[in-house]
């Protein structure tokens, strides 16, 4: 199994939905990702713990979507220096 290099994150499993089609995507180009439910508000040190130790892991770049708001792209942002892609 290859090392994922997208991070895609969703703040509840309400989100599957809107992240379903850019899993979709991903996987027509073969590209590797790690999905996980991660909430910013209730969660806080589990994000935080997963943004930080990322790039360690290979990846590259998240794609963050939770509750057609930008609070959880925004929190991954201010933790790590990769990109971070929000999904509204």
């Amino acid at each position: 199994m290859s090392t994922p290099k997208v991070a895609v994150i969703m703040g509840s499993d309400s989100d599957f939905d809107i992240v379903k089609k850019c899993l979709i995507a991903l996987e027509k180009f073969g590209i590797e990702y790690d999905v996980r439910v991660i909430s910013a508000h209730r969660n806080p040190h589990k994000i935080f713990e997963y943004a930080t130790t990322a790039e360690e892991r290979g990846i590259e770049v998240f794609i963050a979507a939770a509750g057609k708001a930008a609070h959880l792209p925004g929190v991954i942002a201010g933790i790590t220096p990769l990109p971070v892609i929000g999904i509204p």
